[in-house]
């Protein structure tokens, strides 16, 4: 980014009148001298102290002028420097916090914006939980009559249909053979069975129809009053969002909270059981007149702000807040509707900015 005021102006600006003060006093020093050779010396030690003091005032400015020459965009004593600091301090808040980058530029590192609009916040309760399968989805098979187990078709993870067989015995009693089928579509979650065994009562298979699943969110004591039954939940689980309403709120006799349940239809197979999840228990529901995206937001000179787009410069605009949900926060001042913002990888440009605002430092 080009700043509109470089720190070589600043200098330029400060050194200029110390330059012509520094002009002043040689010429001063020339004159003082000039005097000083017509005039009677009765005293020798105070001849010899001017003289002295004479030699130190040109070697300070030697010195002064020495340090101008090699370097004039350097400060030459901490007044100069501390004045120009301050000012440099002062130019960087005041000047516009932008950077410029071309369009093809912006796409290639996926700057991304969005038009500043109305929106839809839902105020929530943030819980967590995790899936689990529905237990009226898992079903235990086991032998009607004892006999031994001939032919066992499937194994542990295979996916059944209802109706499959699954293994088959020969009775003890009669000496016939019997199918043991698949009482549910499911996966086989379990299997204790192998050709040759004896199959009595022991569980030979379990079955699991994961084509639904419950979500188990733990609910402490701040946050019950907040949640009931019946209330929307919007489920964040491995980056997918899901909708569900909460069918259950059931209390615990030995834990410090309670657990809400929400049904999650699961036929495509993307959640587990057993998977770690997030919820957004929606508590009111609002429109507001303007809002950003959270992700849109980023902290420079202190101010919470996004970076407008106009033509291919990027402008840091501070932002007065106001109300939020999980993806949108209410803008109360700062930006009008319409105006277009960068809503991904924002942090690029403050990190531009940052980095021009170093450079000046220095």
């Amino acid at each position: 980014m080009k700043s509109h005021v470089t720190l070589a102006m600043f200098i330029a600006a400060w050194l200029m009148p110390m330059q012509v003060m520094a002009a002043n006093e040689q010429e001063h020093a020339h004159v003082h001298a000039k005097e000083q050779a017509v005039k009677p010396q009765s005293d020798a030690k105070k001849n010899e102290e001017h003289e002295k003091h004479g030699e130190n005032e040109e070697h300070e400015e030697h010195n002064e002028h020495e340090g101008h020459d090699e370097n004039d965009e350097h400060e030459h004593n901490e007044t100069l420097s501390s004045r120009i600091s301050d000012d440099m301090a002062t130019a960087v808040n005041n000047e516009t916090l932008s950077s410029r980058i071309s369009d093809d530029m912006a796409t290639a590192v996926n700057i991304v914006t969005d038009r500043a609009d109305s929106q839809r916040l839902r105020q929530h309760q943030v819980v967590y939980g995790k899936l689990s399968a529905d237990p009226n989805r898992i079903s235990h098979v086991n032998a009607r009559f004892s006999g031994i187990l001939t032919s066992v078709k499937f194994s542990l993870g295979d996916s059944v249909k209802a109706g499959d067989v699954l293994a088959v015995v020969e009775s003890n009693e009669s000496l016939n053979t019997y199918a043991i089928k698949a009482p549910i579509d499911g996966v086989i979650i379990q299997r204790s069975a192998n050709v040759g065994e004896v199959a009595q009562q022991q569980t030979l298979f379990s079955i699991a129809d994961f084509g639904s699943l419950w979500a188990d969110f733990r609910l402490y004591p701040s946050q019950q009053v907040a949640v009931a039954t019946g209330q929307n939940v919007v489920i964040l689980a491995a980056d997918t969002e899901i909708n569900g309403v909460i069918a259950h709120i059931i209390p615990s006799l030995t834990q410090p909270y309670q657990l809400a349940r929400v049904k999650l239809d699961n036929r495509d197979g993307k959640l587990s059981s057993g998977q770690l999840i997030e919820g957004a228990v929606i508590s009111g529901e609002f429109n507001v007149e303007l809002a950003v995206k959270k992700s849109a937001i980023q902290i420079l000179d202190n101010q919470s702000g996004v970076f407008v787009k106009n033509n291919t410069e990027y402008v840091f605009t501070p932002l007065q807040l106001g109300r939020s949900d999980m993806d949108y926060v209410e803008v109360i001042a700062g930006l009008k509707p319409g105006q277009w913002y960068v809503t991904t990888n924002s942090y690029l440009l403050k990190a531009d900015i940052e980095k021009s605002e170093a450079e000046h430092a220095h």
